[in-house]
């Protein structure tokens, strides 16, 4: 046995990904994704639990509130098997190759993180990759990335270039709400938050009882028409940023 198939069976609520989602999990390999974050790094851990134990089939339901630290505010129910089931494409997406010298600050290197890397242009914009840690960016980089390992994001994030757009696709809602605060004390030309309605609603509601005004953050980011797939996301994402950054660059 050197694989466990973890699969989304059935959702209550917001979540982050749909029922029939799944993805791969060996002990030391991920392929697929199942929403990221706090839930998908637990499945992880049960799945290579599971490997290292010899077991072959478990289910478990997760709820998003606080035992987990997210805020989609719903419940995921997981099978975990090593029949395989299929999953996700990740092909990138199409975009017009365009040019600019505008600083976009991507922060989290997990899913959806990296399809936004391998989806932009490389000459739409002069990006910054930020996260906690250096092994949590994958081992080749385009030359016109450069990549930022910081402890401590929140506190970088209140020194980025107030000129800079951002997109927070962090592993922690709680290092999301902490970038977010940072970036509307020190200005930005625009924040991009991954998330939900849900998690919009409880962000901005923190964010208020902060003293900030949570209005010119962008949440969800992507186009829910396009799909929940991390290239779907990163494609939605990246063409209206372009489209907004161009239209600056023609005025």
């Amino acid at each position: 046995m050197t694989a466990i198939f973890v699969e989304v069976t059935a959702t209550r609520g917001s979540a982050p990904r749909d029922a029939g989602t799944a993805m791969k999990v060996t002990l030391d390999t991920i392929a697929g994704t199942i929403g990221g974050g706090a839930l998908e790094h637990q499945a992880i851990a049960h799945a290579r639990a599971m490997l290292a134990e010899g077991r072959c089939e478990d289910s478990q339901t997760l709820p998003l509130g606080p035992g987990l630290g997210q805020c989609c505010g719903g419940a995921v129910s997981l099978r975990y098997t090593t029949t395989p089931r299929p999953l996700d494409a990740a092909t990138p997406l199409p975009l017009p190759d365009v040019q600019s010298d505008v600083p976009l600050w991507l922060w989290g290197a997990g899913h959806v993180g990296r399809a936004v890397v391998a989806a932009c242009p490389p000459r739409a914009f002069a990006i910054t990759w930020v996260d906690s840690a250096r092994d949590r960016f994958p081992d080749h980089v385009p030359p016109h990335v450069t990549v930022t390992p910081a402890a401590d994001m929140p506190r970088l994030a209140a020194h980025a270039p107030r000129e800079a757009h951002h997109l927070i696709f962090t592993y922690s809602h709680d290092i999301d709400l902490a970038l977010c605060a940072a970036l509307l004390n020190r200005g930005a030309a625009s924040v991009g938050l991954i998330g939900s309605d849900t998690k919009k609603s409880r962000f901005s509601r923190r964010l208020r009882d902060m003293g900030l005004d949570p209005s010119g953050i962008t949440c969800p980011i992507g186009d829910k028409s396009l799909g929940k797939l991390p290239a779907q996301i990163a494609h939605g994402a990246l063409i209206a940023l372009i489209a907004r950054t161009q239209t600056k660059v023609s005025a």
